[in-house]
């Protein structure tokens, strides 16, 4: 079989490579892939969100069950590598850009990756000087990417916060959105990795574009294609929630008078 390996340029990411090579055999490659993010993706989720945590872990379980001991503690070494990836480097697209790397893109939909350092140079261009007085004049700001791939833009926008001096934690929602069930994954997982609130929904921008509840875009339409970052449930963002629904409350109460 052709190694992959050799086609990734990053440490961690040709440790995920070398281990991915291993486990495809039995599975495509690309239903390894699949396999990985989706059993990764769940496993954060349930750590969090106690809404959606008996159909994710069924998911998990299923998924995990096609597989001996030894290949899932391959996936868990595959998960390691970028998280340890990551966080040695966060200004990057660790996962989206093994995802073109090792070829597993859908070109006949028309899945191409915009590179990180074209998303970097987007972020840079685009989010002007007074991010600092939006933020002290509102509490916070959002970002939304309606075509988020593995979420490369975002990605860089967190990078272009912190490069700002602003706490992208603490005073930014990521909003994201896919109509493709795993790259929609692999921008939740990345967001979730670096620590940044917010939620990736998983349904077709064009037909079915995110709706939110009350002002702002704190709280979505509740459904079972909403993943929370594990941030999003973080003291602040928990309270400001509280208060859009006390708003909404307070705004029918004054419509019903």
């Amino acid at each position: 079989m052709k190694s992959t390996a050799r086609t990734v340029r990053d440490t961690h990411q040709k440790a995920f490579a070398k281990i991915f090579d291993s486990l495809v055999g039995r599975y495509s490659r690309w239903q390894v892939w699949q396999d990985f993010v989706v059993m990764s993706a769940c496993s954060v989720s349930c750590m969090v969100d106690k809404s959606h945590e008996t159909e994710r872990e069924k998911t998990y379980r299923e998924t995990a069950g096609k597989y001996q001991d030894d290949e899932l503690h391959a996936f868990s070494h595959m998960l390691a590598e970028v998280v340890i990836g990551m966080e040695r480097n966060p200004n990057q697209d660790f996962l989206g850009e093994l995802y073109m790397n090792l070829e597993l893109g859908n070109s006949q939909a028309g899945q191409f990756f915009t590179p990180y350092d074209v998303c970097r140079l987007m972020a840079s261009v685009t989010m002007g000087v007074d991010l600092k007085e939006q933020i002290e004049r509102h509490g916070w700001v959002a970002v939304n990417d309606c075509a988020c791939g593995a979420g490369a833009t975002l990605l860089a926008a967190a990078n272009e916060f912190r490069s700002q001096g602003i706490n992208y934690q603490t005073r930014v929602l990521f909003v994201a959105q896919d109509v493709d069930c795993i790259v929609g994954l692999m921008c939740y997982l990345q967001l979730s990795l670096i620590g940044a609130a917010g939620y990736v929904e998983i349904t077709n921008t064009l037909t079915n574009p995110t709706v939110t509840v009350g002002k702002g875009a704190l709280i979505p339409r509740p459904g079972p294609n909403v993943w929370y970052t594990p941030m999003y449930f973080r003291e602040e963002w928990h309270f400001r929630r509280v208060w859009t629904q006390v708003d909404m409350l307070m705004r029918k109460m004054e419509e019903d008078i």
